[in-house]
């Protein structure tokens, strides 16, 4: 995500307490469930294995907070929304 004020950096933590900076490069509502695109900020830009992180907004205690998708058919169709919508401002920034 580069809306000119530079890119926006969160950090995770997993299961084991490692903490993990991510930068944002999209979001994506998807029937009323609000997704968001994340890849490592230490990934190396000519690395072609890098991985997408994909997590889910979900509302907790009067806060919004982000969560893992853990259903595998809802992550493979949100995650095959991700790369249209990423294909296809490769293709206009070309």
């Amino acid at each position: 995500m580069n809306d000119g004020f530079g890119s926006t950096f969160i950090t995770v933590s997993d299961d084991d307490d490692n903490e993990f900076e991510l930068e944002h490069i999209s979001t994506l509502d998807i029937e009323g469930e609000v997704y968001m695109a994340f890849l490592p900020a230490d990934m190396d830009e000519d690395d072609e294995n890098f991985g997408l992180v994909i997590l889910k907004a979900v509302g907790k205690d009067d806060e919004e907070v982000l969560t893992t998708v853990d259903d595998e058919d809802e992550l493979a169709m949100v995650f095959e929304s991700f790369v249209e919508l990423l294909s296809d401002e490769e293709e206009v920034e070309e």
